[in-house]
């Protein structure tokens, strides 16, 4: 396995992040724990969840299952760096809408949903804390005054932002270092060779700011995967197929390209990712332990330059960063 530093943190994460959004949804408790114990094996130390995960299971099954995996093995927690989320309801709506006070990033909010994240999670802590989405409502005074808490009494060691814009980045981080708060160390955005936008300026920002970038949905749900028979797997939903069909060219090079180097095409997906800048690690998400070692697979592809630039041109990103990208 290979680390890096969480951002500018001096934190050591694996460049594979065990993503569980499966759990409890397409992927036994059973088979969940066999996921993380294999991880654990493989060197995988960072593992990414939600306050809202757990699909059909139910909100929180998903911390639940892994809270239950650290019962199960004292000792093993203080190996694993732990991230979690904030920002989903926890209660599904009413025919009016959303229950009062029951999504978003308040301070009220934010220390009842770290409360029920630590007991779900059977934790004292909460390793990198995150806002799963902008929450354009709550002013960064609010955000801030609540992690800040959050971070004195212990239960949480860094905070991180998801799908959020540059200047979002920008915004909070300035506004945590006039409060001589950390603030931001890592940011979750859709990254894959089929969306790219975040090199324009996400990318740029978090640089910058020294946060580390953690690609979601890696392979584009799926549609870098090579494509599947398994009815349970995302690659092959009807969304997918007709993603599949209409880049049909296109996704039949690019799996020959993988094949006639020896690579699986969702191996050289994940590969990808860790050849861009800024990149710590992409979040994975496997079902089965088989899906796990493929994943981490990638750490031993090497991309030369011209695979790299054939890559570009098989995938056009947005042509740099903003604003050289489409300005003179």
């Amino acid at each position: 396995m290979d680390y890096v530093h969480l951002g500018r943190t001096g934190t050591s994460v694996s460049r594979i992040v065990l993503g569980t959004m499966n759990f409890g949804d397409r992927t036994s408790e059973e088979d969940a724990f066999a996921i993380m114990d294999r991880a654990l094996e493989l060197g995988v130390n960072f593992f990414d969840t939600a306050n809202g995960y757990g699909g059909a299971g139910g909100r929180g099954t998903t911390e639940e299952i892994i809270g239950r995996w650290f019962a199960a093995r004292p000792g093993v927690r203080d190996d694993i760096v732990l991230a979690t989320k904030v920002h989903s309801p926890m209660v599904d709506p009413t025919p009016d809408g959303d229950v009062v006070n029951a999504r978003g990033a308040s301070a009220w909010q934010v220390r009842r949903e770290a409360i029920g994240s630590l007991r779900r999670l059977q934790t004292d802590r909460i390793d990198l804390y995150q806002f799963h989405h902008i929450d354009r409502h709550i002013s960064w005074q609010e955000l801030w005054q609540a992690m800040e808490v959050l971070v004195a009494r212990g239960e949480v060691v860094y905070t991180g932002s998801s799908n959020f814009a540059a200047w979002n980045i920008a915004q909070a981080n300035e506004i945590a270092q006039q409060r001589h708060f950390l603030g931001l160390v890592s940011e979750q955005s859709l990254y894959n060779l089929v969306q790219r936008s975040i090199e324009l300026e996400v990318i740029p920002a978090a640089q910058n700011y020294g946060l580390g970038i953690l690609p979601w949905s890696p392979l584009a749900g799926g549609l870098l995967s090579g494509g599947s028979t398994d009815a349970k797997a995302r690659s092959a939903s009807e969304r997918v197929s007709a993603q599949r069909a209409e880049r049909g060219d296109q996704l039949a090079t690019y799996e020959r390209f993988a094949q006639e180097r020896g690579w699986t095409p969702s191996a050289l997906g994940l590969a990808w990712l860790l050849h861009q800048p800024g990149v710590t690690g992409p979040i994975i998400g496997p079902r089965t332990v088989e899906q796990l070692e493929s994943a981490v697979s990638a750490l031993e592809i090497r991309l030369s330059e011209d695979d790299l630039k054939e890559l570009d041109e098989l995938f056009p990103g947005p042509g740099g960063q903003a604003p050289e990208a489409y300005a003179w």
